[in-house]
C-alpha cells in the first residue's frame, strides 16, 4: 500500500491511504493483516475531543467495517498528547438547545455497533483516556495502554456525569463499586492502578504495541470478567444499601443542592443497575437534563475560565535553567514542579539540611504525580542543590523564595548584582510584599517581577505574575509562559497590597475572627461558609495559610489600603506569639494533632447575616482590584479565585455570582451590613461599572 505513513510516538509505524482520502477527523487503513486501524486526529487540533462530527466521521467508518469485516479493528490517536480528552465542550450549550437526548441516542448507536462488531475490538491508549474518549475505549474488546496512559471521568466537574454508555459499560467492566467511585470522584486512574482494576488487558511499550495488538486479534490476551461483586449487586437489596452509603459519603464533599449530578448518577444505578437498557435510557435522559442546570453551565464556564489562563502561558519562555534561592516549604515545591517539567533546577540555601529536606520532597511530589521510575530519576537529577549558588550564573530565571520580610529580600537582591547572566529575570516569590519597594534592590527592575505561588506548589494551579511599575511586558509574558510550561496557570495582574488572591481572601478570614470575638463559634461561622459552597471555612483557611503569615499579610494590607479592614483580633496575634500558627505547628485556632478539623455546626440561632458578612467582603474586594486595574477584567478575577483558593466553583466565580444574584441587591445587602456593623462593608465605588 503507498500513501502517508504515521508515526506512533516515534516507534509504531502504520502506513495509511492518502491524506485525501481521510474519513473527516479519523484516518484508516487495513493493514497487511487485514487488521483495520482507526487513527482519531481531530482536525485543527493539537488535542482530541470527541465532538459531534467525530461520531459522524465514525460512524461512516464503522458501516465500512460492518459491509467488509476485517480480522480486526483497531482504535488510537494520531496525537502525541494523548488519546481523547474528552467531549468537546464548547459544543454543550449548542447539545442543549438543538436536543441533547437525540444526539447522545446516535452517539450511543455508533458505540454499540463497534461493540457488536463480530472481529476483535482493540483500543490501544497513550496518554489520557478521559470521558467520552474513555467511552469510545470501553466500547472495545480490548484496552491495550502504553506506560502513562490514564482513564478517567472528569464530568462530574462539569456538573454532569458520563452519557455515552459509562455509566453500565465501566461498572460490567470493573464492578459497581469501583466503577461508581471514579464516575463521583473524577479521580483518574493511572497505568498501574487501570490494570490492577480491569480496565486495562494489557500494559506494552509503544514499540511492542503491533504485537500485542496482533496477540489480542488471536484471542491470546485474557479479557477482564465481571467478578461477584458485580452480580451481587445484580439484587435490588444490595444496590439499595450501597446507594445510601454513597450518597452520605458524596454529601459531605458535595451537596446535593450544590451538585446535582454525583446524585443523579447514584438514583440511576440503584434504580436501573441491573438492567442495561433502562440504565442506558436512564443515562441519556439524564445526562440531557444535567446539561440545563445553572450548576453545570457555571461549571462549564470554569472549565473556560481555566483555557483562558492556559492560553495566557503559551508561547516560548526562553527560559532553560532556573536557580531558586531558598529551600523551604515553598521554594521546595516551586523548584520540585520546574525539575518535573524539564527546567534545569539548581536550589540554593543558606543552611544545607533543607537542600536534603528539599530533594525528598520532590520525591515524594514525583510520587504523587504518579511519574514512571524512569520519569522520576529524570526529575530529581534535574533538580540539583548548589549551597554555593554556583547556578546564579547560568540561570535564565532566578526565583527568590526565602523568608517574608522586605529586609531579608533587599539584602538578598543587593547580593546578587553583578552575579546574574545579561538578560536574565530575578522573580521574589512574596504574598503581599509591594513589588515596587522589592525593585529598588533589585539588580535591574525592568527584568524584576513577582511570582505567587500558592502553598501548596505542588496542588495549587494558580500563580500571579505580579508586574512593577517598571517591568517589561516582554518579561512578564515570559514568566506567564514559565508558568504554563511547568503546569501551572499564570494570572497577569499589577502590583497592589495582597495583589488579587490575598486582597480578596484576608478580609473573609479576619471578618470570621470579628465573629468570634463577638461571641460565636468557629465551628458555626466555618459552617455557614462551608454550606455556602465554599472549599474551606475562614477559621480553617486560617489555620491552613498559617496564622503568622495570615497577620503578616493582614497587617500589610491595613497599613497599605484606603478601604477600611476588619481589624486584627487580639486572639490571632496572641496565638502568633505563643507559636501556634495552625496546621504547621499542630495548633491554632483548631487542634490539628489528629488531621484536618471537619467543623459541622447547626446554624439554627446564627445571625441572618452570618453568610453575607464573609462572603460580600470578598466580592467587594474583587470589584476593588478591577476598578484599580490591578486586574485585567471580572473573568480573570473570577479565574483567579477559583483556581487559587477553591472559591465556590459551581457559582462560576465571585463576580458571576454577584451579577447572577443581583448588582443592586448586592450593593443593597452591603450598606445594609455597612450601617449595622461599620464602613468596611461600604460598597466599592467600581459596583456601577461592573453592570
Amino acid at each position: 500500500m503507498t500513501g502517508h505513513v504515521l508515526e506512533f510516538l516515534g516507534e509504531t509505524k502504520l502506513e495509511l491511504g492518502p491524506v485525501g482520502e481521510a474519513d473527516g477527523n479519523w484516518r484508516s487503513a487495513r493493514d497487511e493483516n487485514d487488521v483495520l486501524w482507526l487513527v482519531l486526529d481531530r482536525v485543527g487540533s493539537s488535542v482530541n475531543t470527541i465532538s459531534e462530527d467525530v461520531i459522524r466521521d465514525l460512524d461512516a467508518i464503522v458501516a465500512k467495517a460492518e459491509a467488509e469485516m476485517p480480522k480486526a479493528l483497531v482504535i488510537r490517536s494520531a496525537k502525541t498528547a494523548g488519546f481523547a480528552a474528552g467531549a468537546d465542550i464548547s459544543s454543550f450549550s449548542e447539545m442543549s438547545d438543538v436536543g441533547a437526548a437525540d444526539l447522545l441516542r446516535q452517539a450511543h448507536d455508533v458505540l454499540d455497533r463497534i461493540e457488536s462488531l463480530s472481529c476483535p475490538t482493540i483500543c490501544v491508549v497513550h496518554g489520557a483516556a478521559l470521558g467520552a474518549g474513555f467511552e469510545i475505549a470501553l466500547s472495545c474488546d480490548y484496552r491495550i495502554a502504553t506506560p502513562g496512559a490514564s482513564f478517567g471521568f472528569p464530568e462530574v466537574q462539569l456538573g454532569l456525569h458520563p452519557g455515552l454508555g459509562g455509566t453500565f459499560r465501566l461498572p460490567a467492566l470493573i464492578g459497581p463499586t469501583d466503577a461508581m467511585t471514579m464516575m463521583l470522584t473524577g479521580k483518574t486512574a493511572h497505568t498501574k492502578r487501570a490494570k490492577s482494576q480491569g480496565i486495562v488487558d494489557a500494559v506494552v511499550e509503544e514499540r511492542h504495541v503491533a504485537a500485542a495488538v496482533e496477540a489480542a486479534a488471536r484471542g491470546e490476551i485474557e479479557r477482564q470478567r465481571p467478578g461477584l461483586t458485580s452480580r451481587a449487586f445484580g439484587l435490588e437489596q444490595a444496590r439499595s444499601l450501597a446507594a445510601r452509603q454513597m450518597r452520605s459519603q458524596t454529601e459531605k464533599k458535595a451537596p446535593k443542592e450544590h451538585y446535582p449530578a454525583s446524585y443523579a448518577l447514584i438514583d440511576l444505578w440503584e434504580k436501573h443497575g441491573d438492567d442495561r437498557d433502562a440504565m442506558r435510557a436512564g443515562e441519556i435522559e439524564s445526562f440531557a437534563d444535567l446539561l440545563g442546570t445553572e450548576t453545570s453551565k457555571n461549571l462549564r464556564r470554569v472549565f473556560f475560565l481555566q483555557q483562558s489562563l492556559k492560553e495566557a502561558g503559551r508561547g516560548e519562555d526562553g527560559i532553560a535553567h532556573v536557580h531558586v534561592i531558598g529551600a523551604g516549604a515553598m521554594g521546595a515545591e516551586i523548584a520540585a514542579m520546574a525539575a518535573i517539567k524539564g527546567k534545569s533546577l539548581t536550589l540554593g540555601d543558606v543552611e544545607t539540611a533543607p537542600l536534603g529536606k528539599a530533594v525528598r520532597t520532590a520525591a515524594k511530589i514525583c510520587e504523587d504525580k504518579h511519574l514512571s521510575g524512569t520519569e522520576m530519576r529524570d526529575a530529581l537529577d534535574r533538580l540539583m542543590p548548589d549551597p554555593k549558588g554556583y547556578g546564579l550564573a547560568r540561570a535564565d530565571l532566578v526565583i527568590e523564595a526565602a523568608s517574608e520580610t522586605l529586609e531579608v529580600k533587599h539584602k538578598i537582591f543587593a547580593d546578587l548584582k553583578g552575579k546574574l547572566k545579561e538578560g536574565a529575570i530575578l522573580a521574589t516569590n512574596t504574598s503581599s510584599l509591594s513589588i515596587a519597594k522589592l525593585a529598588q534592590a533589585a539588580p535591574d527592575p525592568s527584568r524584576f517581577a513577582g511570582l505567587h505561588f500558592f502553598n501548596p506548589v505542588s496542588r495549587v494551579d494558580l500563580v500571579e505574575v505580579v508586574a512593577g511599575p517598571d517591568t517589561r511586558d516582554e518579561v512578564a509574558q515570559s514568566l506567564a509562559a514559565f508558568c504554563g510550561s511547568i503546569g501551572k496557570l499564570p494570572a497577569l495582574v499589577r502590583d497592589y497590597p495582597g495583589f488579587v488572591v490575598n486582597r480578596t481572601l484576608v478580609p473573609y478570614m479576619l471578618e470570621a475572627m470579628v465573629l468570634m470575638d463577638e461571641g460565636l463559634s468557629k465551628e458555626v461561622i466555618d459552617t455557614a461558609a462551608l454550606r455556602f459552597g465554599m472549599p474551606m471555612g475562614p477559621v480553617t483557611l486560617a489555620d491552613q495559610v498559617g496564622l503568622d503569615i495570615g497577620l503578616h499579610v493582614a497587617e500589610t494590607l491595613q497599613g497599605s489600603l484606603d478601604t477600611p479592614m476588619p481589624a486584627i483580633s487580639d486572639d490571632l496575634r496572641q496565638k502568633v506569639e505563643a507559636g501556634h500558627l495552625g496546621k504547621k505547628s499542630g495548633k491554632g485556632f483548631y487542634d490539628w494533632s489528629e488531621g484536618s478539623p471537619h467543623p459541622s455546626a447547626d446554624l439554627e440561632g446564627a445571625p441572618d447575616d452570618l453568610t453575607d458578612r464573609l462572603i460580600l467582603p470578598m466580592l467587594n474586594a474583587c470589584v476593588e482590584v478591577l476598578r484599580q486595574g490591578i486586574a485585567r477584567n471580572a473573568d480573570q478575577v473570577d479565574a483567579a479565585m477559583i483556581f487559587a483558593t477553591g472559591w465556590a466553583p459551581f457559582r462560576g466565580g465571585p463576580l458571576h455570582y454577584a451579577k447572577a444574584r443581583g448588582i443592586d441587591e448586592v450593593t443593597a445587602r452591603l450598606r445594609a451590613l455597612s450601617d449595622a456593623h461599620g464602613p468596611r462593608f461600604a460598597p466599592d465605588p467600581g459596583w456601577g461599572d461592573l453592570g
